[in-house]
C-alpha cells in the first residue's frame, strides 16, 4: 500500500512540474488535418495500430453492437465509486467487466469482478438469455482481436524500418465466416506461462477479460478539460492502463452512436480536433518536446496498443457529442486476482487450524511468529481485497449472473474461521504460559496487523456511508459487509478492535 501511495505521489509531482513548465501555454498536438500527422505517428507512436471499421467483418460489428445495446437495456453498466488520494469519486464512465470466470481486475483501488463469458467446463447461469448472447458475442470479439493483435505484432517485427506511406493503418481483411464458426472458448492458461516464455506472442495477446465502457457526454453535468494540449472535453484522463501483464497488447473496439447532420462541425471553423468526434489522445509520458496525437474514432474502429506502448506513453479518451461504447480487451495480471488464488491463500492459512475429532474444539497447530503473521496477512487480504470490495459494489452483479455469490459465500466461511484463529492467538497470549520474550514477539507481530484491520474497517464503513454512496440507486448502494454487533454470539471478536488493540499495547509496556 505504501508503494502504491508513493507511486501516485510521484505521478502527481511530475504532473505539477509539467504544468508549471507550460505556464499559460499549450503543448502542440496533431490531427489528421495536419501535414506532419502521419509522419509523427510513424516515428513517435508507431506501436499504436488503428484498424478502421470497414476492414472489420460486418457480421462481427452487428453482434458486438447488439451486445452493447443488450447490456445497456438490462442496466448492466455502472459508474464505479473509486478511491483517489483518500477521496471517493464516481467515474464519469459507466463500466462492466466481462471475462474468464473467477478473474478480477483492479484499478483506482477498486476490484471489479468479471461477469463470466461462456467457456467450456463452466456452468454459468445468466439472468436473461439475451445476456448469454451478449457475452458470447464479446468472447467472439475477444478471439478476433487476439488474432489481429498477433498478426499486428508479427507485421511490426517483419517490417522493421521498411518505408510505407502509413505503417499505422493497415488494410488487411479477414475471412470471418470460418472464424465465427470456430470461435475458441478454451481456458486461456497462457497467463501462467513461465517467465522464459513471456516474449511469446500468445502471452502478449491472449486477453482474459474486457472492460466495457459507456458514456453519454450530453448527460454529464461536467467533463474535465484536457490540461496539456487544449484538446477539449475528456471522458477518461491521461493514464497508463493498470495491472496488466508486462508488454501485453491492449485492444479496443470503439462504437459511438451515429449523430445527426446538425452535430457535424465545419472543419474549416475548428482549430485542433473536431469536438463532435470521439478521439484517442496520445502523448509520450512526461515529455513536453514531442507533439501529441488526437486520432479520430469512428463507429466500429479498433485500435491496438502494442508491446510497451502502454508503459512508455499515456493515453486519454476525448469525448465527442454522441454516446459511445467501447470494449477494452486486456491481459490482466491475475496472478493474485483470481478465485483460485485467494482460495489457495485460505488453504494456507487454515492449515494452521485443527479441530478436535471428539469435542470439535478449535486449536492452533503453531504459534510461531512467521506462521501467525502469514495467517493474519491472509486474513486481512480476504476481508479487504475481496469481501469488502465485492459488497461495496452493492447488488450490481445480480443484474447479470449469480456466478460470484457461491465463491463469495465460501470465502466468507473461510474468513470467519480466520476470525476464530485470531481469537485463539489472543487467548494464548493472555494465558501467561510463555516467557515474556515469547509473548512479546507474538504481540509485536500481531499488533500492526490488527491495527491495520481496525483502520481499514473504519475506512470502509465510512465509505459505505458517504454522500456519494447514499446517492446511488438502491441496487448499487455499497453494503458494509461483513458487519456485526458486539453481542453477536456467532462471532468470537468484536467488529471494533480498539479495546483488543489497547489490551495488547498494555501487555507490551
Amino acid at each position: 500500500m505504501k508503494r502504491r501511495a508513493g507511486a501516485r505521489e510521484g505521478k502527481e509531482a511530475k504532473k505539477q512540474k509539467l504544468l508549471e513548465e507550460l505556464g499559460e501555454n499549450w503543448l502542440p498536438y496533431l490531427t489528421p488535418r495536419d501535414a506532419e500527422f502521419h509522419q509523427l505517428w510513424k516515428t513517435a507512436y508507431s506501436k499504436l495500430l488503428l484498424r478502421k471499421a470497414d476492414k472489420i467483418p460486418q457480421e462481427l460489428h452487428h453482434i458486438v453492437q447488439e451486445a452493447f445495446l443488450t447490456l445497456q437495456k438490462h442496466d448492466c453498466f455502472f459508474q464505479d465509486l473509486v478511491r483517489i488520494k483518500g477521496k471517493d469519486f464516481l467515474t464519469p464512465v459507466s463500466r462492466i467487466l466481462i471475462g474468464n470466470p473467477g478473474c478480477t481486475y483492479k484499478y483506482l483501488n477498486t476490484r471489479l469482478f468479471t461477469v463470466p463469458w461462456p467457456m467450456e467446463d463452466y456452468e454459468i447461469k445468466y439472468c436473461h438469455p439475451e445476456l448469454f448472447t451478449a457475452c458470447k458475442a464479446l468472447i467472439k470479439l475477444n478471439d478476433y482481436l487476439n488474432i489481429e493483435a498477433v498478426q499486428a505484432l508479427q507485421e511490426q517485427n517483419l517490417s522493421g524500418t521498411k518505408e510505407t506511406e502509413d505503417t499505422a493503418v493497415t488494410d488487411r481483411e479477414q475471412d470471418f465466416s470460418n472464424f465465427i464458426k470456430g470461435s475458441l472458448l478454451e481456458d486461456q492458461s497462457s497467463l501462467y506461462t513461465p517467465r522464459n516464455d513471456c516474449t511469446s506472442l500468445k502471452y502478449k495477446t491472449s486477453y482474459n477479460l474486457t472492460l466495457l465502457n459507456y458514456m453519454d457526454p450530453l448527460q454529464m453535468p461536467y467533463l474535465k478539460q484536457e490540461p496539456y494540449f487544449g484538446m477539449g472535453n475528456m471522458a477518461v484522463s491521461w493514464h497508463h492502463d493498470e495491472n496488466l501483464v508486462e508488454r501485453s497488447t491492449v485492444a479496443v473496439y470503439s462504437y459511438s452512436c451515429e449523430g445527426s447532420e446538425s452535430d457535424k462541425v465545419n472543419e474549416q471553423d475548428v482549430e485542433g480536433r473536431d469536438p463532435a468526434d470521439w478521439h484517442i489522445g496520445l502523448k509520450v509520458a512526461w515529455d513536453i518536446k514531442t507533439p501529441g496525437l488526437a486520432i479520430p474514432l469512428h463507429p466500429g474502429d479498433c485500435y491496438f496498443m502494442l508491446d510497451d506502448l502502454n508503459m512508455t506513453h499515456q493515453h486519454c479518451v476525448l469525448a465527442g457529442f454522441q454516446p459511445r461504447f467501447s470494449s477494452t480487451h486486456r491481459m490482466a495480471e491475475c496472478s493474485t486476482g483470481t478465485v483460485e488464488y485467494i482460495f489457495g491463500q485460505c488453504e494456507v492459512a487454515l492449515h494452521n487450524l485443527q479441530v478436535d475429532s471428539d469435542s470439535a474444539a478449535l486449536s492452533l497447530k503453531s504459534l510461531e511468529v512467521q506462521v501467525v503473521k502469514e495467517v493474519e496477512e491472509i486474513h486481512n487480504k480476504v476481508e479487504f481485497e475481496w469481501l469488502r470490495q465485492f459488497w461495496f459494489q452493492g447488488k450490481r452483479y445480480r443484474k447479470c449472473t449469480d456466478w460470484w455469490f457461491e465463491p463469495m459465500a465460501k470465502l466468507e466461511e473461510f474468513w470467519k474461521k480466520m476470525e476464530f484463529m485470531t481469537s485463539l492467538v489472543l487467548g494464548e497470549v493472555g494465558k501467561g504460559e510463555r516467557t515474556i520474550e515469547q509473548r512479546n514477539k507474538i504481540i509485536s507481530c500481531l499488533l500492526p496487523l490488527l491495527t491495520e484491520r481496525q483502520e481499514l474497517r473504519k475506512e470502509w464503513t465510512a465509505r459505505c456511508q458517504c454522500q456519494l454512496a447514499m446517492s446511488l440507486p438502491e441496487e448499487q448502494k455499497p453494503k458494509c459487509h461483513p458487519f456485526w454487533k458486539d453481542d453477536d454470539p456467532s462471532m468470537p471478536l468484536p467488529y471494533d478492535l480498539e479495546e483488543v488493540i489497547a489490551n495488547l499495547q498494555t501487555l507490551l509496556e
